[in-house]
């Protein structure tokens, strides 16, 4: 019985230690390029709720994930449920994943409909 709580207490250790990384890879900025960019793109999609707030935009580019801040930076940004609609053109800056095959990007700011939406201002740059 000692042995089976072991091996069940190990097993329990490495999935856990697996969820974090796994976690952790899209927490932070380590994921993504140093640099920051503009993309613009048409709202296909809203989503407003953990762990990220996102939306999905088409850009020239092809379709792209733009992560918003966590919901309550989100919403501290003014960005809350019925701010912007599919179809709205969006102005998107932020880091871009530093995977070229990942079309994802993590937005500092964002503006809509003439509105802008700072989700880390200490992190804004205008290169």
């Amino acid at each position: 019985m000692r042995t089976t709580l072991t091996k069940v207490s190990q097993l329990s250790l490495i999935a856990a230690a697996l969820w974090a990384a796994s976690a952790a890879a899209h927490h932070g900025w380590n994921w993504t390029e140093q640099q920051q960019t503009e993309m613009s793109g048409e709202i296909t999609e809203i989503y407003i709720g953990p762990p990220h707030p996102r939306l999905m935009i088409n850009t020239p580019d092809g379709a792209w994930q733009v992560d918003l801040g966590n919901p309550r930076q989100t919403r501290d940004a003014g960005f809350v449920e019925g701010e912007a609609a599919v179809g709205d053109t969006v102005l998107v800056r932020g880091h871009r994943s530093a995977k070229t095959d990942e079309r994802i990007i993590k937005a500092v700011r964002a503006t809509i409909n003439g509105k802008v939406y700072t989700f880390y201002p200490q992190l804004l740059r205008e290169d």
